[in-house]
C-alpha cells in the first residue's frame, strides 16, 4: 500500500492506494514554513492516523507539500517517520517500515501535469507557484514570494484584490452590501480578521466562492483576469517558453479556467491540462 499526499496551506488531500482499492481522505493543510513540529505532529496524529485502518501494510509514503523546500525535506521526512514508525508494529523482513519521501508540491504538480514530458507547471490555489520542468526535474522556478510580496494568481491575492476594489469604490454598492450581509462583516471586522488573526492567507482565499458567484459582473471578472495576467507576466514570462502550454493544478485554476485562458491567450499562451487536485496524476 502506498500513501500519497498533496498538501497546501489550507488542506491536505491523501490517497491510500492498495492492490485492489483506493481511498481518499483529508486533513487540514501542513506547511513546514508556517507550522512548528508540534503543530504538524498534532495534525498527523489527530487527523490522519484515525482515518487509516492499518499502518502495518504501508510500503511507501510520498508527501508533496507547500513549503517543503529542499531545506525542509529532511525535517518533513523526520516528522512523518516519527509518527508512522511509532504507530506501526516492529518491522520485519516482510513488513518493514515504509519508505518515506517528502518533496515540494511544485514537483508533485509537475509530475501530475507533465509526466515525463517538458512543460510549464503551475499551482494556483491558496498560494501560487510555477516552474519549467524538463520531464524529470524542475529546471527553473520564479520565486513566488508569498501573498504579501507576490503570489500573483493565487486565491489569497484574489481575495486581497477583491477587498481592495470593494472598499475603494471600484465595485458596485450592491456587491458590497451583498458581501457584508453574506459574510456578516463590516470593514472594521475585515481589518480585524486580516491584520489581527492567524492565517489571513487562508481567509482571503476563502472569499473565492463569493467572488466566483459574481463573475457575471464585468468588473469582478476583470479583477480575476487581471490577477492571472499579473501571474503570467511576473512568473511565467521569465521562462521565455511561449511554445509550451500553460498547465495548472489547484482550485483557483480549476474554477476560473475560463478567466485563466483569457489572460493566457492575450499574450500568446495556450492552456493545457487543468486539474483541481494533482493526486490522480501523481498516482
Amino acid at each position: 500500500m502506498v500513501l500519497i499526499a498533496d498538501s497546501g496551506s489550507t488542506k491536505t488531500d491523501w490517497m491510500l492506494r492498495g492492490e485492489t482499492a483506493t481511498r481518499q481522505f483529508h486533513t487540514q493543510g501542513i506547511n513546514p514554513i508556517h507550522q512548528s513540529d508540534e503543530q504538524i505532529l498534532d495534525i498527523l496524529r489527530g487527523e490522519l492516523l484515525p482515518q487509516l485502518i492499518s499502518l502495518n501494510q504501508l510500503s511507501a509514503i510520498k508527501f508533496y507539500g507547500s513549503g517543503v523546500r529542499p531545506d525542509q525535506e529532511a525535517r518533513m521526512e523526520r516528522l512523518l517517520r516519527e509518527v508512522f514508525q511509532l504507530h506501526s508494529s516492529h518491522p520485519t523482513p516482510r513488513t518493514p517500515h515504509p519508505q518515506i519521501e517528502a518533496h515540494s508540491d511544485l514537483l508533485g504538480a509537475a509530475r501530475a501535469l507533465c509526466g515525463d514530458s517538458e512543460g510549464l507547471a503551475c499551482i494556483l490555489g491558496t498560494g501560487a507557484n510555477s516552474c519549467l520542468y524538463d520531464g524529470e526535474k524542475i529546471v527553473a522556478n520564479t520565486p513566488p514570494l508569498g501573498y504579501i510580496l507576490g503570489d500573483e494568481g493565487s486565491g489569497a491575492v484574489l481575495g486581497k484584490r477583491f477587498l481592495n476594489a470593494l472598499y475603494k469604490g471600484q465595485l458596485s454598492n450592491e456587491t458590497k452590501s451583498d458581501f457584508e450581509a453574506e459574510m456578516r462583516m463590516t470593514l472594521t471586522e475585515v481589518i480585524e480578521r486580516v491584520y489581527r488573526q492567524s492565517l489571513p492567507n487562508r481567509w482571503l482565499a476563502s472569499l473565492s466562492p463569493f467572488i466566483h458567484s459574481r463573475l457575471d459582473d464585468p468588473a469582478v471578472e476583470a479583477l480575476v483576469v487581471d490577477n492571472f495576467s499579473d501571474f503570467i507576466a511576473r512568473n511565467i514570462e521569465p521562462y521565455h517558453r511561449r511554445d509550451l502550454p500553460l498547465q495548472a493544478v489547484g482550485s483557483i485554476a480549476f474554477y476560473y479556467r475560463d478567466q485563466l485562458s483569457q489572460a493566457a491567450n492575450k499574450v500568446g499562451y495556450a492552456v493545457g491540462k487543468i486539474l483541481r487536485s494533482p493526486l490522480d496524476g501523481m498516482l
